[in-house]
């Protein structure tokens, strides 16, 4: 505080001077900031390395992988790729469930009605089921096509969203383990993994159902 009522001496104003843990008001004051702001940013940025890390590991691990081309397990569909197309479907439709489940028990939608009481567990397993769901496509993305870069935008793309979706969900897990994290934390990291999802699906799923096969079922 005692540098906020300093005059400018050798051309230094109060603005240029940064302190740790604090912000020049308008009006010139150096303010510091509480101890709890300071312990929720730091809390959520290190949730943030580590979901940066778990996507920059997949990604490295993509990209020096040499792919097999093969696949573990179809599941009885027609093809490995209608496999990943129906499996990522399904994990988009729940995560767009659990954003407006979410919407709905937080009263972004339809605030003055009641809750359903089965609504906030459908909401939790609706998040667990997206996540198992998306692992044999990312397993065999990663194992059995690689992360690829000579065949256009698409596939890249989509390899990106892959390593990011499975970041921000190491951020999320991190993050409702975390305390005082900020209250828009969890609601922007829980939006990202709806976005990159959509985006996953958007990049693998429907090009293959358009421009493939569909609707490529298991074989009966």
């Amino acid at each position: 505080m005692w540098f906020a009522n300093r005059t400018n001496v050798h051309g230094v104003s109060p603005s240029m001077i940064r302190i740790p843990h604090t912000y020049v008001s308008s009006d010139g004051a150096v303010i510091e900031l509480p101890a709890r702001e300071r312990s929720s940013a730091r809390a959520l940025i290190n949730c943030a390395l580590a979901g940066g890390a778990v996507a920059l590991a997949l990604g490295v691990y993509g990209r020096v992988h040499e792919p097999t081309h093969r696949a573990i397990v179809d599941l009885g569909f027609p093809s490995l790729l209608a496999m990943k197309s129906w499996l990522t479907a399904v994990a988009t439709a729940l995560a767009i469930f659990q954003l407006l489940s979410a919407l709905r028990i937080y009263g972004r939608v339809q605030p003055r009605r009641p809750t359903a009481s089965w609504l906030p567990a459908a909401h939790r397993w609706s998040g667990t089921a997206a996540f198992v769901i998306s692992l044999p496509v990312a397993y065999h993305c990663l194992w059995s096509l690689g992360f690829a870069t000579d065949r256009g935008a698409r596939p890249i793309v989509h390899g990106l969203l892959g390593c990011a979706f499975y970041g921000a969900m190491a951020t999320k897990l991190l993050s409702l383990r975390a305390t005082r994290l900020p209250r828009w934390a969890i609601p922007v990291i829980g939006a990202t993994l709806v976005t990159t999802l959509t985006g996953i699906f958007l990049t693998s799923s429907l090009w293959f159902f358009t421009t493939v096969d569909f609707p490529a079922l298991p074989h009966g």
